[in-house]
């Protein structure tokens, strides 16, 4: 056997796993080939989306499912051995894996992270390869888990039977808390982004670790009722009749897994305490959902019950761990045990990537000065100094103001879809239900044809309220509109939420996150893939602060009278937005504070015009950073990454078999070949191939038609070798060529349609070319032909 003419996946079939299967593993438990651990990031550009390659890893070993502790890489024979190493490296750092592997079907290069061998990198032959036992002991030594702990980080995930597997990320973290429970750690942080499953992480940690008897009656805290229903029907279902949720003010102690929101068991002040019922050790262990939102400040009433229960384990989940001088999640949890971030979620294809269109008018940003003695709107008496951005809503209501925003909302959303779910934040309630007023009044149709499409969802709202699951759920048609102040800043796992608009000063980096989060989660069932935030309060620039960690496709900032909807290609000399002040006051949800002993007026004026100053694009490159870039530079961009030079591209072009796999890749790079050929074409004035378009985006060549490069073979008289049936179809193949393109002549099923198909049959055609191979040839040489200029 010619080792050096097989396949890699023929290395990993003839060698590779024969020589794992030798040293004890076994294939069919322990073993998992071809594994895909990301979706692959979700790349946006005009009103276009593709998916970036998934990361896919050859071999991943386990001692158990979902406990991996190796990664193997393969490569054909033709590398060397450790050809994969580095790949395979940056794998094993995702999956948190401390055993690597890279091996070309000779022997294997192993790389112990673990630091429990001798030496970090060893060249092993494939009888040397470590048996399970060996590689379990040394990682257990890695995770410093003695005696009893090595028994209890074995306890079992739960399985449905549906084949349904963690994702990557869950299972480290899953893991990672699991073995700090076995290490005897009592304080552990978890920190996942909005939309990463936060809740079947929890299910699946408190289920090993009840399951195991480690923990035997266990409290899961929660700070919005819609949280507990949805965590009780959902991913806690299997627990059954072992769970109950708090509700009521007699606490039955018959149960072993207790869900509540916060406040059922401490109550007000006649019913507080309620928690007390329960002895101080009545729990083993207390998971504590959101617990930025409280349980890291000493006076919360979320400290108070974890104080009671302190003799138990407490985890905390987040997307947010809240950090200042007066709160601190870390202080409380310590470092978290495992991190993932909303960034790294985009960039593996988990997470909605989102587009941002930035709005400004012109009393926000120059402000704007009452005369000398105006009233408001109810006769108060404004008082005389500038109003600007900080005090829009708050202090000064202008409610053309309002009606502009409610217009450029309702011009996006006819001009792309006017169903997609869309959640308008607002400064307080007020805020929210001239909002709402304002956009019923700019849909009447939509009224028309159901009262609520549009919706005010509030805390003081009951019939808001009653509408929130039917917003979330993404069967119900209605509500489609929702405006809001704080309720839905969290625990509302809004799946087609593809609007967010932010008409709220927020400075808190916390809440920015949990609202960003409101629309990051990805439903390709109703085809959202990303989303867009139309801001109107500068929010978006805490995308500059270094705590934010999950950076926009586009910023786009209309001018005037432009359409609110992100152009296909943003121009060319769209600047960088504005920086706002750091001196807003803090976040008011009321509309009538108390301020400074005295009650602050809110001045209402409905006689000040309000104008659009700016609205701008801007995308994000895979650094992170903000660029202001066209489709072309773009595409650009990507191509030259993957081909260093013009030769190099043609050479790659020539090479292949079918044309198609370059262009499906370089889709997948991202280049988006249906917005490029329309932006080129527009100018040229004639269909282009994909050939033509990279070498005239890319590498600056005169483009030629497809019809232009049908010609020139014609005039070669490339034909002249061929005679009868094979020349009609190779004369049908070009004509085909000029008005469809490569990819569809290099499908043979085009031989069934006309005009092949009066020709002669697909059979007939093909044999007038000696056969398969023949007609592959022809194909070939006729593709040769096509790009030989």
């Amino acid at each position: 056997m010619d080792k050096k003419s097989l396949s890699e996946r023929d290395i990993c079939t003839k060698f590779i796993a024969p020589a794992i299967q030798q040293a004890g593993w076994d294939i069919q438990k322990q073993v998992r080939e071809e594994v895909s651990f990301t979706k692959g990031r979700i790349i946006v550009r005009g009103k276009l989306h593709s998916r970036g390659k998934s990361r896919r890893a050859d071999f991943i070993l386990y001692h158990q499912p979902n406990l991996p502790i190796a990664v193997i890489e393969a490569k054909d024979n033709k590398h060397s051995v450790g050809s994969g190493m580095q790949q395979a490296l940056d794998y094993a750092e995702s999956l948190d894996v401390p055993f690597v592997f890279s091996s070309n079907g000779d022997a294997f290069l192993f790389h112990d992270r673990s630091g429990t061998g001798d030496q970090v990198e060893t060249e092993l032959t494939l009888e040397q390869f470590p048996s399970p036992n060996e590689l379990w002991q040394r990682y257990c030594q890695w995770k410093g888990l003695e005696g009893a702990a090595q028994k209890k980080v074995e306890a079992p995930y739960y399985d449905d039977g549906s084949g349904r597997l963690p994702r990557y990320y869950q299972t480290n973290a899953i893991n990672r808390t699991i073995e700090a429970v076995a290490r005897g750690q009592d304080r552990i942080l978890l920190v996942m982004a909005t939309g990463t499953g936060k809740t079947y992480t929890a299910f699946q940690i408190i289920w090993r670790l009840w399951k195991s008897k480690q923990k035997k009656r266990i409290l899961f805290l929660a700070d919005r009722n819609i949280l507990v229903d949805q965590t009780k029907n959902n991913d806690f279902k299997p627990f059954g009749q072992a769970m109950t949720k708090i509700a009521k003010r007699q606490i039955d102690t018959s149960y072993e897994i207790y869900l509540s929101l916060y406040q059922a068991v401490t109550g007000n002040d006649e019913e507080r305490n309620v928690y007390k019922q329960f002895s101080r050790d009545f729990f083993d262990l207390v998971v504590i959902d959101e617990c930025h939102r409280g349980s890291a400040s000493d006076d919360s009433a979320w400290r108070e019950i974890l104080d009671y229960f302190s003799s138990a384990t407490h985890v905390g989940l987040t997307a947010t761990p809240k950090e200042t001088k007066d709160v601190s999640s870390i202080t409380y949890f310590g470092e978290p045990v495992y991190s993932y971030p909303l960034k790294q979620g985009i960039e593996d294809g988990f997470l909605a990537p989102y587009k941002v269109v930035r709005i400004d008018f012109d009393k926000d940003l120059q402000g704007w000065r009452p005369s000398k003695g105006m009233l408001d709107k109810n006769g108060e008496l404004i008082e005389d100094r500038i109003y600007n951005l900080k005090d829009m809503d708050r202090a000064l209501v202008i409610e053309a103001r309002t009606q502009l925003v409610a217009q450029k909302v309702t011009d996006f959303l006819k001009a792309t879809d006017p169903f997609q779910k869309t959640i308008i934040f607002c400064d307080d309630i007020n805020h929210a239900e001239r909002m709402r007023q304002a956009l019923v009044n700019l849909n009447p149709e939509r009224v028309a044809e159901n009262r609520k499409y549009i919706m005010r969802i509030t805390g003081d709202d009951q019939e808001g309220k009653a509408e929130l699951d039917n917003f979330i759920n993404p069967e119900a048609r209605y509500p489609v509109i929702a405006t809001t102040s704080k309720l839905m800043t969290t625990g509302v796992d809004a799946q087609t939420c593809k609007l967010i608009v932010l008409d709220q000063h927020i400075k808190s980096m916390t809440e920015f996150k949990q609202i960003i989060g409101r629309g990051t989660r990805i439903n390709e069932e109703y085809d959202k893939y990303w989303f867009t935030i139309m801001d109107f309060k500068k929010a978006t620039e805490l995308f500059a602060d270094p705590a934010f960690d999950g950076e926009p496709v586009v910023i786009y900032n209309p001018e005037g009278d432009e359409s609110p909807v992100p152009p296909d290609e943003p121009s060319d000399d769209d600047e960088e937005g504005a920086v706002g002040g750091d001196d807003e006051p803090p976040d008011d949800t009321s509309g009538g504070d108390e301020e400074g002993g005295k009650k602050r007026i809110k001045y209402v004026i409905n006689n000040v015009k309000v104008f659009v100053v700016a609205e701008r694009v801007q995308y994000y490159g895979p650094d992170g950073r903000l660029i202001t870039e066209s489709l072309h530079d773009y595409t650009r961009a990507c191509v030259q990454k993957q081909f260093a030079s013009l030769d190099d591209f043609l050479r790659h072009w020539t090479d292949a078999e079918q044309k198609k796999v370059i262009i499906e890749e370089m889709a997948v790079q991202g280049v988006m070949w249906e917005a490029l050929a329309e932006e080129v074409e527009k100018k040229q004035g004639q269909p282009l191939d994909p050939f033509d378009l990279i070498c005239h985006v890319a590498f600056d060549q005169p483009a030629l038609s497809r019809k232009e490069r049908a010609e020139q073979v014609k005039k070669r008289n490339y034909f002249g070798k061929y005679s009868g049936a094979a020349r009609q179809v190779l004369e049908a193949l070009l004509e085909k060529y000029a008005d469809t393109g490569v990819e569809h002549i290099e499908d043979i099923k085009i031989l069934q349609l006309d005009p092949f198909s009066q020709i002669g049959a697909p059979v007939e055609l093909v044999k007038a070319f000696g056969g398969k191979a023949g007609y592959a040839k022809a194909l070939h040489e006729l593709e040769d032909e096509l790009y030989a200029s």
